[in-house]
């Protein structure tokens, strides 16, 4: 019979004692759902979370509208990052949540973006409806909080009727920027974090929507029901509330809520 030495049977009882913990450390995983107008924001998250945890995070992201649908219907999501209050509060009536976990974890801030210099001295109603912008990008506001928002706005300076045969509906504030990127639009209704975060090699202008021409873009998160358990959830949850976090929204051009 042969049997390993010493030696070799330390060092294989090591390994295998490597892989189990490795195994551990690693077992806490979720997946999280974001609204389009955060990924920029829930990719730094994400780094960090996996940072300083031993768990994993699989981000994804989409239109608020969009997510909740699927949500409805079954689809395997972990946390659910909105880009608004109402709908994880319909998932908290439909009973698809775990009982108080939501909570605000950013306030939108809406801006317009546009690869043509927009003059300082012109006001926003100037600016939206001059005749040489033939087309404004704006996310659809039955998917899109910040579309909504954008509509808000345009009804409140009395302009919305004005150009409403300007406005080209994308799906999300995502689709909506890179929409103006491309040309296909002149002027982008955008988060303010879309116009920090623009794409490499792309100039391009914006200028921040007066929050009080719409109402807060107040943003919720929720865990779904199936998350029941999860260490890796919880964990990310606790994990949002903190300073780290509040720094990153804050640098890419949210308001912090109240904690």
């Amino acid at each position: 019979m042969n049997y390993l030495k010493p030696m070799h049977l330390l060092a294989t009882v090591l390994a295998a004692m490597m892989y189990i913990s490795g195994q551990i450390a690693y077992s806490g995983s979720a997946n999280v759902v974001v609204a389009s107008n955060f990924v920029a924001a829930a990719t730094k998250i994400e780094e960090k979370f996996e940072a300083a945890s031993q768990h994993q995070i699989s981000v994804i992201s989409g239109s608020t509208g969009k997510l909740y649908a699927q949500i409805l219907k079954g689809a395997p999501y972990d946390v659910f990052l909105s880009a608004d209050v109402q709908r994880p509060e319909l998932l908290e009536q439909a009973g698809k949540t775990i009982q108080g976990s939501r909570f605000t974890y950013a306030i939108g801030q809406l801006a317009i973006w546009s690869r043509r210099k927009l003059a300082e001295e012109d006001g926003l109603i100037a600016v939206l409806t001059d005749e040489s912008v033939r087309r404004i990008s704006i996310p659809n506001p039955d998917l899109a909080p910040f579309g909504l928002a954008a509509v808000e706005v345009m009804r409140r300076l009395e302009i919305f009727e004005r150009i409403s045969n300007k406005l080209v509906y994308a799906e999300n504030v995502g689709q909506s920027f890179a929409f103006t990127a491309t040309g296909n639009a002149d002027i982008g209704f955008v988060s303010m974090s879309n116009a920090i975060e623009q794409h490499a090699g792309i100039t391009g202008y914006s200028r921040p929507v007066p929050s009080f021409l719409h109402q807060p873009i107040r943003q919720d998160v929720v865990a779904l029901k199936r998350a029941e358990g999860n260490e890796a959830v919880m964990a990310f949850l606790e994990f949002l509330k903190g300073e780290d976090v509040r720094m990153i929204v804050s640098e890419l051009g949210y308001f912090l809520a109240p904690q």
